[in-house]
């Protein structure tokens, strides 16, 4: 894609601000386009800045719904793609921290798949996904672990137990992370091609899920009272339920 040399709008990453716009001149829709998805300009420095303390991924989808919105009045805009790169997380004093790199969307390897016609290459999408570094499966259980360190460190009986459950889950993403890693392997040896004359893999039915019930206030309220190890004593259970612990077995966890 040729970007223009003198685009109507510019998006780029001010070093200190964050994801700042500048415009070409002074036209009243690009202003409104850019205070409509909540930049604000700054006389000062002569650009449209997020609020500070935008999160990330706020601010590139902020910057994506402005782009084609300016795209779709006939408007240019060119944009730096160092926007993609997300801040380092957190470490403790001493340990390096992961490099950064652009987030990998599920939704576009997906799409991937339509395209592709031989096991191999299947399995090439698998390996992205689970990537020891990069995979949105050990992103996946990092996020899930970084919350459960959120709510034990609420130091309450109810934080520390929802830690406990979270990291449960994590174990649960970290054996569906070793499975998945099977069926990549098994894919990656298969020989198998698609057929000239299969069907559209878009009209191929997909299998039913299994629905969840969905989990109502009054069903929360309950859980909220409901007796458990972990809570004290003197906190009563939901009346119309019998005090009761289920505890899921954790999965061997992956290292990371």
């Amino acid at each position: 894609m040729n970007l223009p040399d003198n685009p109507d709008v510019a998006f780029g990453v001010h070093p200190d601000l964050g994801v700042a716009a500048a415009v070409v001149d002074d036209r009243p829709h690009l202003d409104k386009v850019l205070r409509k998805h909540h930049f604000r300009y700054s006389q000062d420095l002569d650009v449209y800045l997020l609020p500070e303390g935008t999160p990330h991924n706020t601010a590139v989808r902020t910057v994506a719904a402005a782009t084609r919105e300016f795209q779709d009045a006939g408007h240019t805009v060119a944009v730096d793609p160092r926007i993609m790169l997300p801040p380092p997380i957190p470490t403790p004093d001493g340990v390096t921290a992961r490099t950064t790199q652009p987030g990998q969307s599920l939704t576009a390897l997906t799409g991937e798949l339509h395209e592709l016609r031989r096991s191999a290459d299947v399995a090439e999408v698998l390996e992205q996904i689970l990537d020891e570094h990069h995979g949105a499966v050990g992103d996946l259980e990092e996020f899930i672990d970084t919350a459960a360190a959120w709510c034990e460190r609420l130091d309450t009986p109810g934080g520390r137990e929802l830690g406990q459950h979270l990291r449960t889950v994590a174990h649960h993403v970290a054996f569906l992370g070793d499975r998945l890693a099977d069926a990549q392997l098994d894919l990656s040896v298969m020989p198998d091609v698609t057929p000239k004359d299969a069907p559209p893999l878009a009209d191929v039915p997909l299998p039913k899920r299994y629905e969840v019930p969905s989990v109502t206030h009054t069903a929360r309220a309950r859980a909220a009272v409901a007796s458990s190890p972990k809570r004290p004593a003197d906190l009563p259970a939901a009346p119309e339920e019998a005090p009761h612990s289920t505890a899921a077995s954790p999965s061997p966890r992956r290292t990371r």
